[in-house]
């Protein structure tokens, strides 16, 4: 085997095994997230952009929405630097909500924060999250819980301060920042 060849290089997107065999959170998948973003750019003209910060441990990211004429998000992408934690949940949650509404991106927001937070209903159903659900166990890690949420509690404050998120009319650029998380 040609250890110098990595053009067929493959993810195995399973998570692994950590001790006693509970998944780690520092999978393949994530790992992909965080070296590999699909989202991590900057948008022309971009119908909504919120700046985030975590002022616990300095994570930044401006995150910006591109809506449609009916409100729904078309694109969604965000800059700046931080934890790998930090980093992946923002590039999960851009890949989730693209395609959705204002309403039910901000419904995914509050999903994640019980999820990360440990306050989901018995049978509370994770799918609409997508790759996101897999940061579930960071509720295990009081510490790293703000690092999971900044993009979602990014996107859930820009969202939240139009009276009608799923619409684009009369929205503008929000060059305010989630601080104090």
């Amino acid at each position: 085997m040609d250890m110098n060849n990595n053009s067929h290089q493959t993810i195995d997107k399973k998570p692994a095994a950590g001790v006693m065999g509970a998944p780690t959170l520092y999978n393949a998948l994530f790992m992909d997230h965080v070296n590999h973003p699909d989202y991590c750019y900057s948008i022309d003209n971009p119908t909504l952009s919120h700046e985030g910060v975590n002022p616990s441990c300095g994570d930044e990211l401006t995150f910006s929405l591109k809506l449609d004429e009916h409100g729904i998000i078309r694109d969604a992408c965000y800059q700046g630097h931080g934890c790998a934690i930090s980093q992946a949940s923002a590039d999960m949650m851009s890949d989730a909500i693209i395609d959705k509404t204002g309403s039910e991106a901000l419904q995914m927001c509050e999903l994640f924060g019980r999820m990360v937070r440990n306050q989901l209903q018995e049978g509370e159903s994770l799918d609409s999250l997508g790759d996101a659900a897999m940061l579930k166990d960071i509720s295990h890690m009081p510490a790293r819980v703000k690092c999971a949420e900044l993009a979602w509690a990014t996107l859930q404050e820009m969202l939240g301060v139009h009276s009608d998120p799923d619409t684009a009319q009369a929205c503008q650029v929000a060059p305010s920042h989630a601080k104090g998380l």
